[in-house]
């Protein structure tokens, strides 16, 4: 018997399909992946010099990943305690820094200690060249390294300070608990804004005009080269991570394996595929982003 109406067929599976696609995908559309860590260690933080070349750390036994462009594999670097941050200014210089004030060298061949005159936690790091890089941690420590030496700067306060994230030398900004931000112009540090409960987990920017930083129950900040503003999250959630392209390709993660993604004009929550906390994101661009966070877990996403 001839088919009534072939073209309701084909029409009905093109919908089906595009249903499927469409489900398939985060709630804005876009996919995130899982990648094998090789580990179910807690991942803090991830960085990398370019999509063949990232670098992941831990919050036990001195975790050291690194991403080939094919696979992650563990790194030896003969320090078994946590880390809290990494950052380079390329593949053959890159720091680590952690618990007890323990800050790492890599040189693209083997990981070193480096001495920081201080044990305090040190939770991020952050530079603009080999010779110009900056550390914070507890008990409002902030150290600075010329290329030669790790030293003390004054911060002005004993706050706990959690991220860090500038444009250049004389443009730096660092957050932390009771939502304080503190901002370097290349002599001093001055206090720029205090919250009264909330703590500041990550900061980062675009340009000296266009900052964010993020806080636990969902609270997102702005800075215009003014002011700093709260935004409309769109969640109540923990936020931990933060970094993006340009003021249109922002990327913010946390609990339970939220992902928000900021246009320019909104944030929309994206599809993770997780409920476990992520506590970082990075990318080389906005189509190859790597997210970490509980039991070695490591999303990647390819736009």
């Amino acid at each position: 018997m001839a088919e009534r109406n072939p073209w309701l067929k084909y029409g009905l599976i093109a919908v089906a399909a595009i249903l499927v696609i469409a489900l398939g995908c985060g709630k804005d559309g876009k996919d995130w992946t899982s990648m094998d860590s090789g580990t179910h260690s807690q991942l803090n933080v991830v960085w990398g010099s370019s999509s063949a070349d990232v670098f992941a750390v831990g919050q036990n036994d001195g975790t050291i990943l690194h991403y080939d462009g094919n696979t992650w594999s563990s790194m030896s670097s003969a320090y078994t305690e946590g880390l809290k941050c990494i950052w380079g200014s390329s593949s053959a210089d890159v720091f680590a820094v952690g618990y007890g004030g323990t800050i790492l060298h890599y040189d693209g061949i083997t990981w070193s200690s480096m001495n920081s005159e201080t044990n305090e936690i040190l939770f991020a790091v952050w530079g603009t060249s080999s010779s110009d890089v900056f550390a914070v941690g507890n008990s409002g420590t902030i150290l600075h390294y010329d290329g030669i030496a790790w030293s003390s700067m004054s911060s002005g306060t004993t706050d706990t300070l959690l991220g860090i994230w500038g444009t250049s030398s004389s443009d730096v900004f660092v957050v932390g608990l009771f939502s304080i931000i503190l901002h370097y112009d290349g002599s001093n540090w001055t206090e720029m804004n205090r919250g009264t409960k909330g703590m500041l987990v990550s900061v980062w920017g675009s340009s000296s005009s266009d900052v964010f930083a993020v806080e636990h129950y969902g609270t997102i900040l702005h800075y215009d080269g003014i002011a700093w503003s709260s935004m409309s999250s769109g969640t109540a959630e923990q936020l931990m991570g933060l970094w993006g392209t340009s003021p249109s390709e922002v990327f913010a993660v946390g609990y339970p394996g939220i992902i928000l993604h900021y246009d320019g004009s909104s944030w929309t929550e994206m599809s993770s595929g997780t409920t476990n906390a992520l506590f970082s994101v990075w990318g080389s661009s906005s189509a190859d982003v790597f997210a970490v966070g509980q039991y070695g877990t490591i999303l990647h996403y390819a736009g």
